[in-house]
């Protein structure tokens, strides 16, 4: 995969460099501007994947900057850096269309694990969807629009709404690899540890619904995902 383009624009010459030199060792493209209106002409020479804004800078401060930004380009992910934690500033970032706000001095490596779970979010691709919402599974019946499992042994099942979704991309995905960034992006619009480990739960309460027919399986395919299996 090409390496993704980050924009910073910070006003601290020193700041600027290490934090261009630091993301630059983990494989991102770094184009580095000293101040907003510097940062607004390169943002418009190239397509960038993330914008990292200083807020307190001459000339254009990183709100002006972002504001022009997104005129131009509504998806592009912005993280605004500062010095100070008001929280009137942070609202307002978020407000213009911040992905996040971090506040200096911060450690690097929770920046880094930020970058990334933004990108994560902004560039995973989507999974083949469709209109039906009846399906069949061996000897249950599932109506993913009133989010019942029926099986004809038992009484039906009222599916909280991510136990109902997820099973719905397994169906969709019958014999088939469902990525785990994919499930987590979709239903849980996040891919971390913590979304990482609610799935994990909501597969195993499935797996527990569906265990009356012992032909059907969820099976864990390691650190890529998992597939719902039919014997026939």
């Amino acid at each position: 995969m090409d390496n993704k383009k980050i924009l910073i624009v910070e006003d601290d010459p020193n700041f600027g460099s290490i934090l261009r030199d630091y993301l630059s060792l983990n494989n991102y493209k770094i184009t580095l501007a000293k101040n907003g209106i510097e940062g607004f002409q390169k943002f418009k020479k190239d397509d960038f994947d993330l914008c990292i804004l200083d807020v307190m800078m001459p000339y254009k401060d990183g709100f002006t900057l972002a504001k022009e930004i997104r005129e131009k380009n509504n998806q592009v992910p912005i993280v605004f850096l500062t010095a100070k934690n008001l929280k009137e500033d942070v609202l307002k970032g978020f407000k213009l269309g911040g992905d996040d706000y971090i506040s200096k001095p911060f450690d690097s490596d929770v920046l880094l694990a930020k970058i990334k779970a933004i990108l994560n979010r902004q560039n995973f691709v989507e999974i083949p969807d469709s209109e039906e919402f009846e399906f069949t599974i061996s000897e249950f019946k599932f109506n993913s629009k009133l989010r019942f499992l029926s099986h004809k042994n038992k009484d039906s099942i009222k599916l909280s709404p991510k136990e109902n979704q997820l099973l719905r991309l397994l169906v969709i995905h019958f014999n088939d690899l469902l990525p785990r960034e994919i499930a987590l992006n979709k239903i849980w619009r996040d891919d971390n540890y913590f979304t990482s480990r609610s799935m994990d739960v909501y597969i195993a309460k499935l797996r527990k619904y569906l265990s009356i027919d012992t032909n059907i399986e969820i099976v864990n395919i390691h650190g890529e995902g998992f597939r719902l299996l039919v014997k026939s």
